[in-house]
Protein backbone atom coordinates (compact mmCIF):
# COMPACT_ATOMS: atom_id res chain seq x y z
CA UNK A 1 0.00 0.00 0.00
CA UNK A 2 2.69 2.45 0.19
CA UNK A 3 4.10 1.86 -2.88
CA UNK A 4 0.41 2.57 -3.90
CA UNK A 5 0.87 6.14 -1.84
CA UNK A 6 3.87 6.97 -3.14
CA UNK A 7 2.41 6.76 -6.73
CA UNK A 8 -0.74 8.77 -5.36
CA UNK A 9 1.51 11.35 -4.06
CA UNK A 10 3.37 11.60 -7.40
CA UNK A 11 0.34 11.55 -8.96
CA UNK A 12 -1.23 14.38 -7.17
CA UNK A 13 1.97 16.55 -7.66
CA UNK A 14 1.92 16.14 -10.97
CA UNK A 15 -1.68 17.40 -11.13
CA UNK A 16 -0.94 20.48 -8.74
CA UNK A 17 2.07 21.41 -10.98
CA UNK A 18 0.01 21.17 -14.18
CA UNK A 19 -3.02 22.77 -12.82
CA UNK A 20 -0.86 25.78 -12.10
CA UNK A 21 0.82 25.70 -15.70
CA UNK A 22 -2.38 26.02 -17.40
CA UNK A 23 -3.81 28.77 -15.47
CA UNK A 24 -1.90 30.77 -17.71
CA UNK A 25 -3.85 30.11 -20.65
CA UNK A 26 -6.38 32.36 -19.28
CA UNK A 27 -4.32 34.85 -19.16
CA UNK A 28 -3.65 34.58 -23.07
CA UNK A 29 -7.06 34.21 -23.45
CA UNK A 30 -8.05 37.57 -21.60
CA UNK A 31 -5.14 39.28 -24.07
CA UNK A 32 -5.91 37.45 -27.55
CA UNK A 33 -9.63 39.02 -26.61
CA UNK A 34 -8.30 42.25 -25.80
CA UNK A 35 -6.34 42.71 -29.08
CA UNK A 36 -8.84 41.16 -31.06
CA UNK A 37 -11.08 43.80 -29.62
CA UNK A 38 -8.55 46.65 -30.15
CA UNK A 39 -7.61 46.23 -33.69
CA UNK A 40 -11.31 45.32 -34.47
CA UNK A 41 -12.40 48.79 -33.24
CA UNK A 42 -9.50 50.52 -34.59
CA UNK A 43 -8.70 48.95 -38.21
CA UNK A 44 -12.14 47.89 -38.77
CA UNK A 45 -10.52 44.31 -39.19
CA UNK A 46 -10.36 40.99 -37.70
CA UNK A 47 -9.84 37.26 -38.08
CA UNK A 48 -12.17 33.95 -36.78
CA UNK A 49 -8.76 32.49 -36.34
CA UNK A 50 -8.40 35.41 -33.25
CA UNK A 51 -12.85 33.73 -31.91
CA UNK A 52 -11.20 30.21 -32.87
CA UNK A 53 -8.31 30.69 -30.92
CA UNK A 54 -10.19 31.92 -27.83
CA UNK A 55 -12.27 28.94 -28.25
CA UNK A 56 -9.68 26.30 -27.95
CA UNK A 57 -7.99 28.57 -24.64
CA UNK A 58 -11.27 27.91 -22.95
CA UNK A 59 -11.61 24.33 -23.96
CA UNK A 60 -7.95 23.49 -22.85
CA UNK A 61 -8.82 25.11 -19.75
CA UNK A 62 -11.97 23.06 -19.15
CA UNK A 63 -10.53 20.10 -20.23
CA UNK A 64 -7.03 19.62 -19.24
CA UNK A 65 -7.59 21.14 -15.66
CA UNK A 66 -10.36 18.42 -15.04
CA UNK A 67 -8.21 16.43 -13.08
CA UNK A 68 -6.86 19.41 -11.14
CA UNK A 69 -10.32 20.22 -9.96
CA UNK A 70 -10.93 16.87 -9.11
CA UNK A 71 -7.61 16.80 -6.67
CA UNK A 72 -8.73 19.80 -4.92
CA UNK A 73 -12.62 18.67 -4.88
CA UNK A 74 -14.19 21.29 -6.29
CA UNK A 75 -16.62 19.53 -8.88
CA UNK A 76 -20.29 19.87 -7.39
CA UNK A 77 -21.19 16.84 -5.26
CA UNK A 78 -24.56 16.33 -4.16
CA UNK A 79 -24.78 15.42 -0.59
CA UNK A 80 -28.37 14.55 0.30
CA UNK A 81 -28.13 11.25 1.39
CA UNK A 82 -24.57 10.57 1.35
CA UNK A 83 -24.16 13.91 3.73
CA UNK A 84 -26.06 11.62 6.54
CA UNK A 85 -24.26 8.36 6.13
CA UNK A 86 -20.89 7.56 8.58
CA UNK A 87 -17.52 8.78 7.03
CA UNK A 88 -16.51 5.16 6.17
CA UNK A 89 -20.09 4.87 4.29
CA UNK A 90 -19.46 7.96 2.42
CA UNK A 91 -15.78 6.77 1.64
CA UNK A 92 -17.27 3.39 0.08
CA UNK A 93 -19.85 5.41 -1.83
CA UNK A 94 -16.94 7.19 -3.19
CA UNK A 95 -15.44 4.05 -4.27
CA UNK A 96 -18.35 2.58 -5.93
CA UNK A 97 -18.63 5.94 -7.82
CA UNK A 98 -14.59 5.80 -9.08
CA UNK A 99 -14.88 2.29 -9.55
CA UNK A 100 -17.86 1.72 -11.81
CA UNK A 101 -18.70 5.42 -13.13
CA UNK A 102 -15.41 8.11 -13.38
CA UNK A 103 -12.99 5.51 -14.23
CA UNK A 104 -15.17 3.72 -16.82
CA UNK A 105 -16.33 7.05 -18.09
CA UNK A 106 -12.17 8.49 -18.42
CA UNK A 107 -11.61 5.06 -20.48
CA UNK A 108 -14.29 5.18 -22.71
CA UNK A 109 -14.66 8.33 -23.73
CA UNK A 110 -10.40 8.46 -24.46
CA UNK A 111 -11.16 5.01 -26.62
CA UNK A 112 -13.72 6.90 -28.81
CA UNK A 113 -12.14 10.45 -28.77
CA UNK A 114 -9.07 8.63 -30.08
CA UNK A 115 -9.60 7.78 -33.45
CA UNK A 116 -11.78 11.09 -34.41
CA UNK A 117 -8.08 12.89 -33.06
CA UNK A 118 -6.01 10.68 -35.21
CA UNK A 119 -8.44 10.60 -38.39
CA UNK A 120 -8.56 14.66 -38.08
CA UNK A 121 -4.81 14.60 -37.45
CA UNK A 122 -4.09 12.84 -40.77
CA UNK A 123 -6.35 14.60 -42.88
CA UNK A 124 -5.22 18.07 -41.37
CA UNK A 125 -8.86 19.28 -41.32
CA UNK A 126 -9.21 22.94 -41.18
CA UNK A 127 -11.95 24.96 -39.92
CA UNK A 128 -14.72 25.57 -41.96
CA UNK A 129 -14.60 29.50 -41.21
CA UNK A 130 -12.71 31.65 -43.62
CA UNK A 131 -9.19 32.31 -41.63
CA UNK A 132 -10.45 29.82 -39.21
CA UNK A 133 -7.63 27.49 -37.49
CA UNK A 134 -6.44 23.48 -37.80
CA UNK A 135 -8.64 21.26 -36.02
CA UNK A 136 -6.36 18.69 -34.55
CA UNK A 137 -5.22 20.37 -31.40
CA UNK A 138 -8.80 20.83 -30.01
CA UNK A 139 -9.43 17.71 -30.76
CA UNK A 140 -6.38 16.19 -29.01
CA UNK A 141 -7.78 18.07 -25.65
CA UNK A 142 -10.22 15.79 -25.30
CA UNK A 143 -8.25 12.16 -24.92
CA UNK A 144 -5.40 13.96 -23.13
CA UNK A 145 -7.85 15.94 -20.98
CA UNK A 146 -9.88 12.46 -19.86
CA UNK A 147 -6.32 11.00 -19.46
CA UNK A 148 -5.63 13.69 -17.03
CA UNK A 149 -8.88 12.95 -15.32
CA UNK A 150 -8.21 9.19 -15.12
CA UNK A 151 -5.28 9.22 -13.90
CA UNK A 152 -6.03 11.57 -10.99
CA UNK A 153 -8.80 9.37 -10.30
CA UNK A 154 -6.62 6.45 -9.69
CA UNK A 155 -4.54 8.64 -7.28
CA UNK A 156 -8.40 9.34 -5.43
CA UNK A 157 -9.30 5.55 -5.10
CA UNK A 158 -6.11 4.64 -3.50
CA UNK A 159 -6.18 7.59 -1.31
CA UNK A 160 -9.81 5.93 -0.38
CA UNK A 161 -8.23 2.96 0.04
CA UNK A 162 -5.20 4.04 2.56
CA UNK A 163 -7.92 5.83 4.37
CA UNK A 164 -9.78 3.02 5.40
CA UNK A 165 -6.74 0.98 6.40
CA UNK A 166 -6.02 3.94 8.67
CA UNK A 167 -2.75 4.96 6.62
CA UNK A 168 -4.04 8.27 6.07
CA UNK A 169 -6.55 11.65 7.00
CA UNK A 170 -9.75 12.19 5.07
CA UNK A 171 -9.14 12.50 1.80
CA UNK A 172 -12.05 13.92 1.17
CA UNK A 173 -11.68 17.47 3.29
CA UNK A 174 -10.96 20.61 0.86
CA UNK A 175 -6.83 21.67 2.39
CA UNK A 176 -8.05 25.66 2.77
CA UNK A 177 -5.41 27.21 0.84
CA UNK A 178 -4.29 31.48 2.06
CA UNK A 179 -5.03 33.51 -0.95
CA UNK A 180 -2.19 35.90 -1.87
CA UNK A 181 -4.61 38.68 0.22
CA UNK A 182 -4.55 37.19 3.05
CA UNK A 183 -0.52 35.88 3.23
CA UNK A 184 0.03 39.72 2.81
CA UNK A 185 -2.21 40.71 5.94
CA UNK A 186 -0.58 38.39 7.88
CA UNK A 187 2.81 39.30 6.78
CA UNK A 188 1.98 43.50 7.69
CA UNK A 189 0.26 42.29 11.05
CA UNK A 190 3.38 40.46 12.10
CA UNK A 191 5.43 43.17 10.77
CA UNK A 192 3.66 45.59 12.99
CA UNK A 193 3.75 43.49 15.77
CA UNK A 194 7.87 43.03 15.95
CA UNK A 195 7.99 46.56 15.69
CA UNK A 196 5.98 46.95 18.53
CA UNK A 197 7.34 44.58 20.45
CA UNK A 198 10.59 46.31 19.59
CA UNK A 199 9.78 48.99 20.81
CA UNK A 200 8.74 48.02 24.14
CA UNK A 201 12.22 46.48 24.48
CA UNK A 202 13.34 50.42 24.26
Amino acid sequence: MNSLLGLSRLIDGFSERWGKGVYWLILLAVLISAINAIVRKTFNTSSNAFLEIQWYLFSAVFLLNAGYTLLHKEHVRIDVISGRLSKTKQIWIDIIGLIFFLLPFCILTISLSWPLFVKVFVTNEMSSNAGGLVRWPVYALIPVGFGLLLIQGISELIKRFAFLKGLIEDPTLKKTEKTAEEELAEAILKAAENKTNQEKRK
